[in-house]
């Protein structure tokens, strides 16, 4: 169950600044080799969808990821979601990693309609070993596993957008700003040296205004918000490429600017107060309000593996 060398040598490749810091390597075919030589080799393993409260026998009748038969391996009420491989999902392939992803996220949302609130898993999550490793390992987690399915029973992950549609241009806050008015006078009275200087404290005053107005707005619906969910966090304006997020929060190209993106943690009796909320929000004219799910709680789930018998990483 051990994946300790070929980890060892992802780490190196991946922690290199120069391929003749590597040893073996000297151009990029033999890059391209080494990595090939380092993708861990998997016997009998199994890949994890979720963790879900589950009776012995208890079945999902659903494919997974490339069409695998999914099985459910319980080990004192609790279960795991699989199916079985022999290697992990990668590809340069960016339309077939997509359906991965989706198919992932089906399983994992069909799973929590058969058994409530799930403890989901990364995309290429994958324990080395059988079925009887499954157990063992869920056995030798069963107390945080334990703790994760009662905590998070009846709640689910929410996202929420907040965009303005047509932003405040900047005449409309100079107009408000005494500071901004000054700068703006002082330039029309300046030689053209001077006049570029003013120009970029304008520039920057803009910018710290804009800030403190998405702070601002951002804080007050946090506070609303956190009155019906168990919690609130701010994401990023503009979304990464993480796995998580490209499966749970799809984000739309659209005009405006984002003012803020939150994930919530929430119990589903709570989705229509939090609903009533956002649309006192909406009600502003110029503010679009995207609220989705709700989702399998990802952001909120404890980190589970870790060891070296389980890839945790996302490899595609």
């Amino acid at each position: 169950m051990s994946s300790g060398r070929s980890n060892d040598r992802l780490e190196d490749i991946a922690d290199a600044e120069r391929i003749d810091e590597l040893d073996g390597v000297d151009d990029f075919d033999d890059l391209q080799d080494a990595v090939d030589d380092a993708v861990p080799e998997i016997d009998d393993g199994r890949y994890l969808y979720c963790i879900v409260r589950a009776d012995e026998g208890a079945t999902l009748e659903t494919t997974g990821v490339d069409g695998e038969p999914v099985s459910i391996v319980v080990a004192d009420g609790i279960g795991a979601v699989v199916h079985e491989t022999d290697g992990i999902y990668d590809s340069a392939d960016l339309a077939q990693v997509r359906r991965w992803l989706v198919r992932h996220q089906t399983v994992v949302d069909e799973a929590a309609q058969e058994f409530g609130t799930p403890v989901p898993f990364q995309f290429d999550t994958i324990l080395r070993g059988g079925d009887e490793a499954v157990r063992e390992w869920l056995r030798e987690e069963s107390d945080t596993l334990d703790r994760a399915l009662s905590g998070l029973a009846g709640h689910w992950e929410y996202r929420v957008e907040v965009v303005e549609i047509d932003p405040v241009d900047d005449e409309a806050l100079i107009e408000r700003d005494e500071r901004l008015q000054e700068l703006a006078d002082r330039i029309d009275d300046s030689g053209s040296g001077t006049s570029f200087l003013l120009e970029k404290k304008l520039e920057q005053r803009l910018t710290e205004l804009r800030a403190a107005r998405r702070e601002s707005i951002t804080a007050d619906l946090r506070d609303r918000l956190a009155d019906a969910a168990r919690e609130v966090h701010s994401l990023e304006r503009s979304p990464t490429a993480s796995l998580s997020d490209d499966v749970a929060d799809e984000a739309e190209q659209r005009d405006g600017e984002t003012l803020c993106r939150l994930t919530l943690l929430a119990h589903e009796d709570e989705e229509s107060a939090i609903g009533s909320i956002l649309d006192d929000v909406a009600d502003h004219d110029g503010f679009e309000v995207r609220f989705t799910g709700p989702w399998p709680p990802y952001t909120f789930a404890p980190e589970l593996g870790g060891d070296e018998s389980t890839d945790t990483q996302p490899h595609a």
